[in-house]
């Protein structure tokens, strides 16, 4: 059975209903997988919101290892960033001997992971735009999508490496950001430039909130049809190198027909 490694903050519902969409898709079959533990770098007792994380990671019976990031920051504060941080990787790393997983998927965890636990895990992680497309939040892409008045965007899942989204393109999907409903928006900033729209509207631009809802609505999809595609050995990852069914070198497994057929 394939075994999957999940790495999760559970700071919000986007953390529960991610990890309730991958258990759902390994229940009913589309994924013939199993999650060999969940960790999360936060504690029982700090918030609401991660208790109800911690919880329904107990309620599915999935092996939970917890160990507070913050805790262990605030215990060697006179230590440089990069000294506790390769430190705190190295008793994860230690905590999770017992677990031996295919794959590990970041799923909102938010912290940037060392060397030597790259090394010792294959994990990949999602980038709000296609291989190639802006680097940054999806906010800071969405900005630059529209200030360089882009045609095309999509969601990639990539490689996690030490440099923050700069790992190769593990799959991806695009999709069009022309036509309906689309073009309706870019004539509105046609009159005025995108600095003053900005400033007066914010996040409230419609071409802004389109883009996002198109994008938000194929993470999902994407981030499920990427382990799938791995377990079944579509994509093929060995020692930071990707391959397809035959061994054949790709940058990045193309499932934007098999994301399309879901969302439209």
């Amino acid at each position: 059975m394939y075994k999957i490694g999940w790495f999760s903050s559970g700071r919000g519902a986007g953390s529960r209903s991610l990890l309730t969409a991958m258990r759902q898709a390994i229940e009913n079959g589309e994924v013939k997988a199993r999650i060999a533990f969940v960790f999360c770098n936060r504690e029982p007792g700090l918030s609401r919101e991660t208790d109800m994380f911690l919880d329904l990671v107990e309620s599915y019976d999935i092996p939970l290892v917890c160990f507070s990031s913050r805790k262990f920051r605030e215990s060697r504060e006179s230590s440089l960033m990069s000294s506790w941080r390769t430190c705190y990787d190295r008793e994860v790393m230690r905590k999770l001997e017992g677990f031996s997983v295919d794959l590990s998927v970041l799923a909102g965890y938010m912290l940037v992971v060392g060397t030597e636990m790259c090394r010792c895990y294959t994990m990949i992680n999602l980038h709000p735009a296609a291989p190639g497309g802006p680097k940054g939040t999806w906010r800071e892409v969405i900005w630059q999508l529209i200030q360089g008045r882009a045609e095309r965007t999509g969601v990639m899942m990539h490689l996690v490496t030490p440099e923050l989204d700069e790992g190769p393109p593990l799959s991806y999907c695009a999709f069009s950001i022309r036509g309906k409903p689309f073009d309706e928006h870019w004539r509105k900033l046609q009159n005025e430039s995108l600095e003053t729209i900005k400033a007066r509207e914010g996040e409230e631009i419609e071409l802004f909130k389109l883009i996002r809802q198109h994008g938000l609505k194929r993470e999902y999809p994407l981030i499920i049809r990427t382990v799938k595609a791995c377990s079944e050995g579509r994509i093929k990852i060995k020692n930071g190198q990707l391959s397809d069914s035959k061994g054949n070198p790709i940058s990045g497994y193309d499932l934007t027909s098999e994301i399309d057929r879901i969302v439209d």
